[in-house]
């Protein structure tokens, strides 16, 4: 059973589910595994095993597989292939042959079987990913280069990780979160994925897009008063006065990871009973 995303975000009835959006990976890894911990080490029933702690942790209106925490460990672990990403001079080989890498789709496809049904439809599985630009950097740099990112170069990227995500595509998978870096990417290249995701019904939301590129979602992340997802994870961590989002949004905050777990309870609680 799989719950769509696209079900869920809110619309001007203020009916629907999603209200609070937590990353904590990244804490609750800390806290469950410590400092080196690494779920993705040991094969999908570990991985189930830290992602059912972590959402015992602090309940979130969506549960979120990070894919690239899932390529980070795993070329930790395999710097043969790290090296092989190096090999041919083409700025897109690096990220292509690293997606092309059979263990991490089948690590992939284990774990989103495995998820979506301790999920059992109760909340949409979304998988989130860098931008096509960021993670091309990202992967050029693993393979000790510089990045070289040009729009055609993030079209080219766009197609191998639409080509990826067919590894899941008979998963109950219910949305994709596209997260760009520091300087988002242009939108418009990254029609090859969004094509790819709307086939399979998985609503697409991009975090900290370029405002030109945010009618290509079917909502963003940021901050201020204008995305359907209202980031206010700076106010909450500090204390200070959150926002009231209006009925057609929703709000997203990411855990600091070395924040005291009192003080995440309590900021989580605060965040969840803010009225509509």
């Amino acid at each position: 059973m799989s719950r769509h995303l696209a079900e869920d975000l809110p619309d001007a009835t203020g009916t629907k589910a999603l209200r609070v959006w937590l990353e904590s990976s990244g804490y609750a890894r800390r806290l469950l595994l410590g400092d080196d911990g690494d779920p993705w080490a040991e094969g999908a029933a570990k991985y189930l095993s830290f992602f059912t702690q972590a959402r015992g942790l602090l309940r979130s209106d969506v549960a979120v597989v990070n894919l690239g925490d899932l390529f980070r460990s795993w070329l930790a672990r395999h710097p043969d292939l790290a090296a092989e990403m190096g090999s041919k001079r083409r700025a897109t080989y690096p990220l292509r042959r690293m997606l092309e890498e059979q263990g991490p789709r089948a690590l992939l496809d284990e774990v989103a079987e495995a998820v979506g049904a301790h999920l059992q439809g109760q909340v949409p599985l979304v998988l989130a990913m860098p931008a096509p630009g960021a993670w091309l950097a990202e992967a050029q740099a693993a393979a000790g280069r510089d990045p070289e990112v040009d729009e055609d170069a993030v079209e080219d990227a766009a197609m191998y990780i639409a080509d990826f995500i067919r590894c899941v595509a008979q998963r109950p998978v219910g949305g994709l979160l596209i997260e760009e870096g520091e300087d988002p990417g242009p939108a418009d290249r990254y029609a090859p994925l969004l094509n790819a995701a709307r086939h399979y019904r998985w609503a697409v939301v991009g975090r900290g897009v370029a405002p030109e590129g945010a009618v290509r979602f079917d909502a963003v992340i940021g901050e201020g008063d204008t995305p359907q997802g209202r980031d206010v994870s700076t106010a909450l961590f500090a204390g200070n006065e959150l926002p009231k989002a209006g009925p057609a949004q929703f709000f997203y905050a990411k855990v600091p990871v070395n924040h005291p777990p009192e003080a995440v309870l309590d900021a989580v609680a605060r965040l969840q009973g803010v009225p509509v």
